[in-house]
C-alpha cells in the first residue's frame, strides 16, 4: 500500500473514530438527561404530602337521626365513597348506650361491633368525637373531675378500637380568665389517664372560648403534654352568639379562620376539612379550601383529614363526595 492510500486509509479511521466518539457522547448526554429527569420526577414524588381522607361520622347524622339509617353501617357507606379512615361520633349512638346506662358490657359490645365492621371494609379506626359527657372546663373542681371521669370510658374504647385520639370539647364558662385555667385542669388531667393507654385527647375550635385559637394555643402551651392537641376545623370559628351559647344562635363574631388554623396546626394530631355549599365548578363557597391546604401542608402536616360536610343544599351523600372531589382536586 503507498503512503497516498495508506493516508486516506488513516484519515478515514480518524473521522471514524471521531464520529464513533461523538455518537457515543451525545448517546450517554441523553442518557444521563433522561435520568437526571427520572430522578426529578422521584424527588416530587418523594415530597408529594402524604395525605389520606377520612369520614367524620358526623357527615350522616341526618341520615342516622332523620332516616333512621343504622350508625353501624359507617364504614360500609365511608368504603363504598372511597375514604381511608373513619372519625366516630360518640353521641350517634347514644340512644342504646344511655339505655344500658353505658355499661362496661354496652360499651365493650359498641367497640366490638365497630371494630368488626372497620375490618370488614378494610378502614382505619382515627377517632371518636366525644360530646355530652360532661363539661371538662368549669370552674368547679368536683364537678370538672366527674366529667373527666366520664370521658375514661371513651379513652378505653378509643384504645380498643385502634384509634389514635378522643376529641373532647372545653366547655364550662365562656369567661377567659375563668375558661383557660379550668381547661388546663380538665386537660391534664384526662392526658394523663390516656397517656398510658397511648391515646392522644384533642380539641377542636368548636364554640365559646375554644374557637378563639390563639387561647385554645395558649391551653395547649400551658398543658403541654404529648398526648394533648387539636383537632383544627375548618369552620366552627364563631366566638359570640346572639344567645351566648355555643352553637346554635346566630353568630356574631368570628375568628379569622385562615389565622386560626394557622395558630392550631403546630398542636394538631388530626384536621377537620368542614364543608357548607359548592359552586358551579365545585369549589367552596364559605372556605377558600387551596388556601387552607396551604396551611396545612405548610405546617409540615401528614395523615389524614376528616371530611365533615355540614351543609343543607346538596344530601348528605352529595356533599360529602364534593368535598371529597375538592380535596382531591386540591392536592394534586
Amino acid at each position: 500500500m503507498n503512503r497516498s492510500s495508506l493516508a486516506q486509509k488513516s484519515i478515514a479511521t480518524v473521522i471514524a473514530v471521531a464520529f464513533l466518539g461523538f455518537y457515543s457522547c451525545k448517546q450517554n448526554s441523553k442518557k444521563e438527561t433522561a435520568e437526571e429527569s427520572a430522578t426529578e420526577m422521584e424527588v416530587v414524588e418523594d415530597t408529594k404530602p402524604d395525605i389520606k381522607l377520612s369520614l367524620a361520622q358526623w357527615s350522616i347524622h341526618k341520615m342516622i337521626f332523620e332516616e333512621s339509617v343504622d350508625p353501624y353501617t359507617f364504614a360500609e357507606k365511608a368504603s363504598e365513597w372511597g375514604f381511608e379512615g373513619l372519625e366516630y361520633v360518640s353521641a350517634l349512638y347514644y340512644k342504646e348506650l344511655q339505655a344500658a346506662n353505658f355499661s362496661e358490657e354496652a360499651m365493650n359490645n359498641w367497640v366490638e361491633k365497630s371494630k368488626a365492621e372497620s375490618e370488614k371494609y378494610g378502614l382505619k379506626n382515627l377517632l371518636i368525637m366525644v360530646d355530652g359527657q360532661g363539661d371538662i372546663a368549669v370552674p368547679d373542681e368536683a364537678e370538672r373531675t366527674k366529667a373527666v371521669e366520664n370521658h375514661y370510658k371513651w379513652v378505653d374504647a378509643a384504645a380498643a378500637l385502634g384509634c389514635h385520639s378522643i376529641r373532647v370539647n372545653l366547655n364550662g364558662s365562656m369567661e377567659p380568665e375563668v375558661w383557660m385555667p379550668a381547661s388546663v385542669a380538665g386537660l391534664t388531667q384526662l392526658a394523663t389517664y390516656a397517656k398510658d393507654k397511648n391515646i392522644n385527647i384533642i380539641v377542636e375550635n368548636h364554640g365559646g372560648p375554644s374557637s378563639n385559637a390563639q387561647m385554645l394555643a395558649d391551653v395547649m402551651e400551658k398543658v403541654g403534654m404529648d398526648n394533648c392537641g387539636t383537632l383544627p376545623d375548618f369552620g366552627n370559628f364563631c366566638i359570640k352568639r346572639e344567645e351566648g351559647d355555643y352553637y346554635s344562635s346566630k353568630c356574631l363574631e368570628e375568628y379569622d379562620k385562615y389565622k386560626g388554623v394557622k395558630e392550631l396546626m403546630p398542636y394538631a394530631k388530626g384536621v377537620s376539612a368542614k364543608s357548607y355549599n359548592f359552586d358551579e365548578e365545585g369549589n367552596e363557597t364559605v372556605v377558600d379550601y387551596p388556601r387552607m391546604m396551604d396551611i396545612v401542608l405548610d405546617a409540615g402536616y401528614e395523615g389524614y383529614v376528616g371530611v365533615e360536610y355540614e351543609g343543607s343544599e346538596l344530601s348528605e351523600e352529595e356533599g360529602i363526595l364534593a368535598t371529597k372531589q375538592l380535596l382531591e382536586k386540591v392536592l394534586e
